[in-house]
């Protein structure tokens, strides 16, 4: 028989651009977000100082959702390795809640060309040590379920073939 949970915390992996914001903002979802906190802390959502401000703040947010026992808690941040994720099953522990992450595996060369067309680009040295920073989440790791979200197939192929079609401009 399945351990009974108060709900789940569900973590977005994945690299810039890979379309985590955009999922969410399609299926109706308000997650926290690093890209909120930055905004109402730093009035810039780009601005990567003060990551420790960020991402306590966030965190100290979720934890007031789980004292609350809001069942699905979702957070919209690269969460890349490991040690990015493990405050979250901490808290996760703390309140009796599952974890779950929803992983883009989305290429790097689709998540570089995405970032080149955003408003607010991640800069190219940045976006390659996420590359290498990026562990994809692993039931080993403590999930309760991973969701894998892929690329289009189009996407991937216009980017190999080096064209760029419109009707691969999205990310699902």
């Amino acid at each position: 028989m399945p351990k009974s949970t108060r709900g789940q915390i569900i973590l977005a992996v994945g690299l810039p651009g890979s379309g985590k914001s955009t999922y969410f903002a399609r299926r109706g979802i308000h997650p926290l977000s690093s890209d909120t906190m930055r905004l109402w802390l730093l009035d810039d959502e780009t601005d990567q100082h003060y990551q420790p401000w960020v991402f306590g703040t966030l965190r100290y947010l979720m934890d007031i959702r789980l004292r609350f026992g809001r069942p699905r808690n979702y957070v919209d941040a690269t969460n890349l390795s490991r040690r990015e994720r493990r405050p979250y099953f901490r808290l996760a522990a703390q309140y009796g809640y599952e974890m779950q992450a929803i992983f883009f595996d989305v290429p790097a060369t689709v998540c570089r060309e995405r970032n080149r067309r955003r408003h607010r680009q991640v800069p190219e040295e940045a976006m390659d040590r996420m590359v290498r920073k990026l562990k994809p989440p692993t039931l080993e790791e403590g999930f309760a379920k991973i969701t894998v979200v892929r690329a289009r197939k189009a996407e991937v192929r216009s980017q190999k073939s080096g064209v760029r079609r419109k009707t691969a401009a999205g990310p699902f």
